[in-house]
């Protein structure tokens, strides 16, 4: 079998050419997914846009509301960080879609992966670094809300902590949230998780992998998952332009590597999402992203 990868054209959207945020990678990562031989040209399956109804399993419906009607106040739209424009509404309701198409595949193959995702900052009333709707919270409450699992863990080792998850699922004990994160990294007030790791800046892939190791065996000892989250943002790289970290490619490689053989060992579906990734090369970016299809089709 090969790997189920979720991709839409419009998870790419126009921003200025001088903005932060490499919009472009996302383009850039089908084609090198293409070119590995990951998929196939065309080769992936598309989601059509999350309805209000699905939104507001994890967002709160006046945010929702306020979000699609383009009526958010200067500063809600500053926090986001991106112009709240149409064609950007319709690629963060894809995405959340996508997410949660993603997650119904790998509870039918094992394994999946959405070509976007982990937009892990937005929390359920308010948007925040870049994330506008919380795609991985929106899935994991469409999947218990409906009755198709009873536990849920999120593994979010993006460079960032995983505050909006964290806030969204706080009183909710069907989702266990964990994140790895740099210590004095965005955002400066951290929502707790059910397991939080801090790093020091300058971790390099040695010191990360260690505690990689240790941080599942906890979770291991927490929770029973019936299906796993796994935000694998690439910006724990040495050079990512937001990163406070050091591992290497072969770092990366090694960590997705990790998560995916310990999921396996657990039998337990995984569903793999983008999560961030920074620099003034988007097609740079794209590549490091490249590492977790490439582990998570061992698992296929």
């Amino acid at each position: 079998m090969t790997l189920p990868v979720v991709f839409h054209p419009d998870y790419v959207t126009p921003l200025r050419p001088d903005h932060r945020f490499p919009m472009s990678k996302y383009g850039y990562l089908r084609q090198h997914l293409i070119d590995a031989n990951l998929i196939e040209q065309g080769g992936y399956l598309s989601p059509a846009e999350a309805s209000v109804g699905l939104l507001t399993l994890a967002h709160a419906p006046d945010y929702v509301d306020k979000v699609l009607g383009k009526t958010l106040g200067e500063k809600e739209v500053r926090e986001i960080g991106l112009p709240l424009s149409d064609k950007l509404i319709r690629r963060v309701r894809l995405s959340s879609a996508g997410t949660l198409l993603a997650a119904r595949l790998a509870m039918e193959h094992g394994v999946a992966c959405n070509g976007a995702g982990g937009s892990h900052h937005a929390a359920h009333a308010v948007g925040s670094g870049y994330c506008v709707f919380n795609d991985v919270a929106v899935a994991a409450a469409a999947l218990v809300s409906e009755g198709v699992i009873s536990r849920v863990l999120v593994v979010d080792l993006d460079v960032h902590q995983g505050d909006g998850t964290a806030q969204i699922f706080a009183d909710q004990p069907a989702v266990f949230t964990l994140s790895v994160h740099a210590a004095k990294n965005f955002p400066v007030r951290k929502k707790p998780s059910d397991l939080d790791i801090p790093l020091p800046d300058g971790a390099d892939d040695d010191a990360y992998l260690k505690v990689l190791a240790a941080t599942l065996e906890q979770a291991e000892r927490a929770v029973s998952p019936d299906i796993i989250f796994y935000n694998a943002g690439v910006d724990v790289h040495r050079d990512d332009r937001l990163g406070r970290l050091s591992l290497t490619d072969d770092g990366l490689r090694a960590r997705d590597a990790y998560v995916m053989n310990w999921t396996k060992a657990q039998s337990v579906p995984i569903v793999g999402v983008l999560g961030g990734g920074y620099g003034s090369d988007p097609a740079v970016i794209a590549a490091r992203h490249v590492s977790l299809f490439e582990q998570a089709a061992k698992l296929a």
